[in-house]
Parts: C-alpha cells; sequence; structure tokens
C-alpha cells in the first residue's frame, strides 16, 4: 500500500514540475520567508514559540478553512493559508510518527481537490514531503531532497499570487 501512495506521491511531482515552471504575475517581489516561528533569535523559548504560533495558526485558519471547505473550493487566500497550516504540523509532527506524516500527506492531497491552477502545486509537493518523510521513517532512511526541492519550487512558485493575498508563504 504504501508503495502506492508513494508511486502517487511521485506522479504529482511530475506534474507539479511542470507548474513550478510557471511562476505567477509579480512572483519576482513577494518571496517567501524561510522562518520557523516569529520569536527573536535569541530567544529562549523559539521552540515552544514555533509550536504555539502552529497552533494559533491551526486555529485561525480552521475557521476560514471550514467556511470555504463548506462550499468545496478554496480562493488563493484560503488555500494560502491552509497551506501554512498544513505546513507548520508537518514541521511539528514528531520525527518517528509515519502515521501523522501519512495523515497530512491525505489533508495535503485532499486540499489538492479544492484549489485549481498553480496553487494545486503547493498541496501536491507537501503531499510528495509527506508520505516520502513517512517512508524514510519506516524505513529508516532519508527524505529525498527532491521532495524537499519540490516544497521550495511550490513555494516559490506560489509566493506572488499568495502575496498578493496577503499572505506570506513559510518554510
Amino acid at each position: 500500500m504504501k508503495k502506492i501512495i508513494a508511486a502517487l506521491a511521485l506522479a504529482g511531482l511530475a506534474g507539479l514540475t511542470g507548474c513550478a515552471g510557471t511562476a505567477g504575475p509579480g512572483a519576482e517581489t513577494g518571496a517567501p520567508t524561510m522562518e520557523a516561528s516569529s520569536a527573536p533569535a535569541g530567544s529562549p523559548s523559539a521552540s515552544d514559540s514555533a509550536t504555539a504560533d502552529a497552533t494559533s495558526a491551526s486555529s485561525a485558519a480552521s475557521t476560514a478553512d471550514a467556511a470555504a471547505d463548506a462550499a468545496g473550493t478554496l480562493g488563493a487566500k484560503e488555500a494560502c493559508e491552509k497551506f501554512n497550516t498544513l505546513f507548520a504540523e508537518y514541521k511539528a509532527v514528531a520525527g518517528t510518527d509515519a502515521n501523522a506524516y501519512e495523515d497530512i500527506y491525505l489533508r495535503a492531497e485532499d486540499a489538492k481537490e479544492t484549489v485549481s491552477g498553480d496553487l494545486e502545486g503547493l498541496f501536491s509537493a507537501l503531499s510528495l514531503l509527506a508520505i516520502d518523510r513517512s517512508a524514510a521513517v519506516e524505513s529508516g532512511g532519508e527524505v529525498e531532497q527532491e521532495s524537499k526541492d519540490a516544497v521550495r519550487d511550490a513555494v516559490f512558485a506560489n509566493a506572488g499570487t499568495c502575496t498578493a493575498e496577503g499572505v506570506t508563504l513559510r518554510l
């Protein structure tokens, strides 16, 4: 079953490769940030702040997500916020919990079905990374660099769209 899911994720990466090369208008001005939290770097509780940020982002975005999901499609702003929420949850997962990574994979796949255009690439890349991490946890291996690169490329490809909507994509 895991091999089938991994094969599907790799097929999604192939589709993502086509999306990553077509950055939307204004992409050159909306670069994403690479910060984990808004806490100062010298703060002794930076990791606690990152977890708190992920939790507060999750609860704040869940209300908007519920309304958009009820309608069946997400607008650009909601899609960008949903990606940030899912990626924060991905980063917050304990490194040995393969099932949690699979849950994020499934949620990213569900979110991918509610968006269109280049925004699909955000969720395709995240689902690929999550299933790759799950397989790596189970096998004791490492996550493929291509999976990490796919998320980075998708974030950069959609940075202009999300920034125009007032959302900064975070890695």
